[in-house]
Parts: C-alpha cells; sequence; structure tokens
C-alpha cells in the first residue's frame, strides 16, 4: 500500500498545529518542538510540518511504501521513464530512518519514495536534493 506525502515549511509551528488539526479533526501522531505529522486514514496521507528555517511554503511531496520490494518497484518506474533518482539508505530525517530515493519532477519539486524504518529520537540531517530554485530538505 501506499501512501501520499506532503511537507510543508512553515513560521510558526503551534499556529500551524493548531490549523491542521482543526483541518484534519485529529491531533498530529508525532508532535515535536520544531516538527508535526499527521498519519491519516482518511484522506490517506502523511502530513508533516517543520519549522526548521526554510523559506515557508511546499518543501517536498512523495509517496510512503510499507515495504522495500516496493520502494524498489517506485525506483523501477522513475528509471524506466529516463528519470534521475537519488538514493539514500538508512536515511536519519523527520524522526525517522528510511531507505529512500529522490528526483526532482519538471517545476523543480521534489519527490521522495521511501520506506520508514524505524523511530529516531531527532529530526536528523537528510542529504540536500537539489531543485530548479533551491535546495530540499536540508535544515
Amino acid at each position: 500500500m501506499k501512501r501520499f506525502h506532503v511537507h510543508i515549511a512553515v513560521n510558526n509551528l503551534q499556529d500551524n498545529i493548531r490549523f491542521y488539526s482543526a483541518l484534519f479533526g485529529v491531533e498530529p501522531s508525532v508532535s515535536k518542538s520544531d516538527y508535526a505529522k499527521w498519519m491519516l486514514d482518511d484522506p490517506y496521507i502523511n502530513f508533516a510540518i517543520s519549522a526548521r528555517g526554510a523559506k515557508p511554503g511546499l518543501d517536498h511531496v512523495g509517496i510512503q511504501v510499507d515495504s522495500d520490494d516496493a520502494l524498489t518497484e517506485v525506483n523501477q518506474r522513475l528509471t524506466q521513464a529516463g528519470l534521475p533518482a537519488v538514493e539514500q539508505q538508512n536515511a536519519q530525517c523527520c524522526y525517522a530512518s528510511s531507505n529512500k530515493y529522490w528526483t526532482v519532477d519538471p517545476q523543480g519539486i521534489a519527490w521522495e519514495a521511501f520506506h520508514s524504518l524505524a523511530s529516531i529520537p531527532v529530526f536528523g540531517q537528510d542529504t540536500a536534493i537539489p531543485t530548479k530554485t533551491e535546495t530540499c530538505c536540508a535544515a
């Protein structure tokens, strides 16, 4: 099964937690001093926000999968389409350890395909992925 992922950089985390909790009708499943995440079943989405000094707005989008086999399948589709993908094994980011692939769409928006392996106690540091305007996912 695949879950859509959206990550938005925000200026004020608490104001945005209040807003998105009201919008989704639930509190975040993960809430840290610089990050919050809702793992929703309706809509089926992994929605995250962070206040880590990035320009406010869309940070990246992605597809979360539930196995490394499913992750390999997504990467094979990217490869077959001739799209460059950057592999990251055991990446430590967003309070999780994950295997992932990154690519960039024609608009310059970073796309992440990932399989989360475990929760970790720190935000971590992902590798910056170049886009047409700036880098993604590096704090």
